[in-house]
Formats: C-alpha cells, sequence, structure tokens
C-alpha cells in the first residue's frame, strides 16, 4: 500500500469514525438499554411472586431460593434506576414532581415492599410517624431513597429497624436507625464526596449515596435544600441514615 493510499485509509476511517460518532449518542443508548433492562427485571420479579404463590409453604427451601433471588433482582432494578436518575439529572430532565405526601403512608408501602425479605430475615421494622403528618415532597423519589436504604440495613444482618419522621426548624427530619454493625469509615467518609473518576476505577463507586445526595438536594424551599447524613449509634453501634427535607 503507497503512502498516498495509506492516508487515504486513514481520513476514510475517522470519518467513518465521525460520522457514528454523529449518528449515535451512546449515553442515550445506554438510558435506553437500562430502561428496557428495568421493565424486565420488574416482570422477572413479577414472576419469581407468581411462583412463590403457587409453592407450597412447607417447601421452605424453595421459598428461601426464591426470596433470595427476588431480593437481588430488586437490587439491580434499584441500581438501573439510580442510573437512569442520575443521567436525566445530568441533562437536566430530571422530573421532580412536588405533591402533598402522608408520610406515614409513605413509610407503610416502604415495609410492605420489602416484607418479603424482612419476614425471611426475621428483622422487625418499627414505623414512627404521626397519621396526620404531611410534607411537600416528590413520592417517587424519595420512596426510591428511602427503599434503598432498607433494602441495604436487610442487607447487612440486622434484626431492628426503626424508621422515625418529624418536623425540626422547618425540616423534616427521616432517621432509618438499625441494630447491625454500623457504616464503615470509608462510607462516612464518602457520604459528601463528589462521585469521581477516581471512585469508579477503584470500584468505589458510592452510587447508592451519590443518588441518595442527588434525590434530597432536588427538594428545595424559601433558599433551603435537602440534605443527608450518615452516622453511628454511641449506644448500639448500628447505622443512622438522616434524610432532612425544607
Amino acid at each position: 500500500m503507497t503512502d498516498i493510499q495509506l492516508q487515504q485509509t486513514k481520513h476514510s476511517s475517522a470519518q467513518t469514525k465521525a460520522q457514528t460518532k454523529e449518528m449515535v449518542d451512546f449515553s442515550s443508548v445506554i438510558a435506553v438499554a437500562i430502561h428496557d433492562m428495568k421493565n424486565s427485571l420488574s416482570l422477572l420479579m413479577q414472576s419469581i411472586e407468581q411462583m412463590s404463590d403457587v409453592i407450597p409453604k412447607e417447601v421452605t427451601q424453595a421459598h428461601n431460593s426464591l426470596n433470595s433471588v427476588h431480593y437481588e433482582a430488586n437490587r439491580m432494578n434499584t441500581t438501573l434506576v439510580q442510573v437512569l436518575s442520575l443521567y436525566r439529572a445530568e441533562l437536566n430532565a430530571l422530573p421532580v414532581n412536588i405533591d402533598e405526601v402522608f408520610i406515614a403512608e409513605l413509610f407503610d408501602e416502604i415495609v410492605e415492599t420489602n416484607a418479603i425479605y424482612t419476614k425471611q430475615q426475621n428483622i422487625k421494622v418499627n414505623l414512627s410517624v404521626d397519621e396526620d403528618l404531611s410534607w411537600y415532597l416528590d413520592r417517587e423519589l424519595i420512596y426510591l431513597l428511602l427503599h434503598d436504604v432498607l433494602i441495604n440495613a436487610v442487607r447487612y444482618g440486622c434484626k431492628n429497624i426503626s424508621i422515625t419522621a418529624d418536623v425540626r426548624d422547618d425540616y423534616l427530619v427521616v432517621k432509618v436507625e438499625d441494630d447491625g454493625p454500623g457504616y464503615p469509615d470509608s462510607m462516612l467518609a464518602m457520604s459528601s464526596k463528589v462521585l469521581d473518576q477516581h471512585c469508579i476505577s477503584e470500584g468505589r463507586t458510592g452510587l447508592g449515596l451519590f443518588f441518595a445526595r442527588l434525590m434530597a438536594q432536588t427538594h428545595k424551599n424559601g433558599g433551603k435544600r435537602g440534605s443527608i447524613e450518615l452516622a453511628n449509634s454511641k449506644d448500639t453501634g448500628g447505622s443512622i441514615f438522616t434524610l432532612r427535607l425544607p
């Protein structure tokens, strides 16, 4: 191949790559793929639930296996939702729908959704919230946030979880406390760290924390902004997740 032919081949290859880049927005392709995977996982979880209903209760090993598969599928689905939400937030296209929400009803829904896991692990979830307490927030985003916090508490083997809510200094304060081993120091340090390329390369993305912080911060009122805080109990050593919404 002559030098002229080689240059023409390189030019053609570069031109093709440029055209491909113009035609395909890879981040958009990933977003569509995530949406499809999320839908498939939802169908899978529904099938697992249907199987669980028809299997006799005395076949405990089968139920335990199905519960484990359902749990992992649920975790994967939550992660996909988080990634999709972060993608939309980057495009400034994350829908935030603020409306009045009764907190007790929200808590009941989160606990009921995870009843299959808490029952299997013999975990007691205690709710403490005034039935009349309501707040203006995005129900779906806060549901996803607290659902992930509860799933993590179940995952790390605690036996008692308490979820409380009250109003302090014009903020709705929600706390999820457990009697598990508590947050590791690395996680406590990452709670306020920006998600960056170094974290990703080290395999310490902190995606759940980053998502929680972003979901909290989308709630704004009168110059105030929502926030999260991680801590460990001085009495039990268990983890304490705090969400504050203005």
